[in-house]
């Protein structure tokens, strides 16, 4: 008999989920996060099963996170295996495709840019990496960047236009700016600076009301903590994430106004984006213990993105590292 979500998290929850009042030890975070891959492994879960873009990309960093952890470089063999994967089965001539599954048709801006991340980060392993990196800045960022106006959130799979029905992205600017100017400030200056212009334009009026552009606004300000942008924003997201925060229980809700409406995986965003700001640490502990118990009764109690990002916010590694880029920073 086929067992249910519910059922194959069971084991899961039994074996990692306890956590003391004050916290866990980094070893023994890790020996959380290797259990729970190791669980994801043995149901298939991930890496094996559909691939998914944005999934995939914090999964390649957390391979990474945890190669350089333990020191055990199979790590790193999994991360180039599934950047090999990710590029056979949603590798487009020019692009990614969002997702394997027949409704994840076209590619969002942001996912690739988290795929540009992971591919920079990989690049400190193999330079390869980073050069396919800026190829596929340079395919992607004409097609989805309005100079003076903006980026488009979605576009059709070809990238031969706007995806019927979305309009430009609000954080979009924001993500493009931060992963170029990690990569190589000097090879995409003129990339950047389209970037800058569009974020120089919003940022002062941005207001940012769902959980996980919150968290992923967080994370990105860590990088340029002094540009004013950032210090704007890290203020702001700060101030919605406290009227979001939900008592007793103790998890972000998705936006103001929506107490009972929740999502582990997007609160696992928040999480990361919260440690790299070093703000609310007792709220992060909090969330991860109420979502480690939690089961939503639907396909998210066994989907990969739920788990994935699990281990990415109980082990950030690589995602809170310094940047690296070739040029010398402003």
């Amino acid at each position: 008999m086929a067992q249910r979500p519910q059922d194959l998290a069971r084991g899961l929850i039994l074996s990692v989920c306890e956590e003391p009042v004050n916290g866990r030890t980094r070893e023994e975070r890790i020996a959380g996060v290797l259990e729970r891959l190791r669980w994801m492994r043995r149901e298939r879960i991930w890496p094996d099963g559909q691939r998914y873009l944005w999934t995939d990309a914090f999964g390649v960093v957390l391979l990474l996170s945890l190669g350089r952890a333990t020191g055990d470089k199979r790590f790193t063999g999994d991360a180039c295996r599934l950047v090999r994967e990710v590029e056979r089965v949603l590798g487009r001539e020019r692009g990614l495709r969002i997702g394997e599954a027949p409704d994840r048709d076209g590619q969002y801006f942001h996912y690739l840019a988290m795929w540009l991340f992971a591919l920079g980060r990989l690049g400190r392993v193999d330079p390869a990496y980073r050069t396919r990196a800026l190829e596929l800045v340079r395919e992607i960022h004409r097609p989805f960047v309005i100079p003076g106006r903006g980026v488009w959130w979605k576009m059709r799979e070809d990238l031969s236009g706007p995806y019927p029905g979305y309009g430009l992205g609000a954080l979009d600017p924001y993500h493009g700016y931060f992963v170029y100017r990690l990569l190589d400030e000097a090879a995409l200056a003129a990339e950047i600076a389209e970037m800058r212009e569009l974020m120089e334009a919003s940022y002062a009026g941005l207001v940012i009301t769902q959980d996980l552009g919150l968290g992923m606004m967080l994370w990105l300000t860590r990088f340029f903590p002094q540009e004013p942008w950032a210090q704007v924003q890290r203020g702001r997201c700060l101030q919605v994430l406290d009227a979001m925060w939900i008592e007793p229980d103790g998890y972000f809700c998705r936006e103001p106004g929506l107490p009972n409406v929740k999502f582990a995986f997007t609160n696992y965003g928040v999480a990361i984006g919260l440690q790299a700001v070093g703000a609310m640490p007792e709220r992060v502990q909090r969330l991860r213990s109420f979502f480690r118990k939690h089961r939503s009764g639907d396909a998210y109690d066994t989907a990969a993105i739920t788990h994935v990002m699990a281990c990415c916010a109980e082990f950030p590694g690589e995602l809170l590292q310094p940047g690296d880029s070739p040029a010398t920073p402003r």
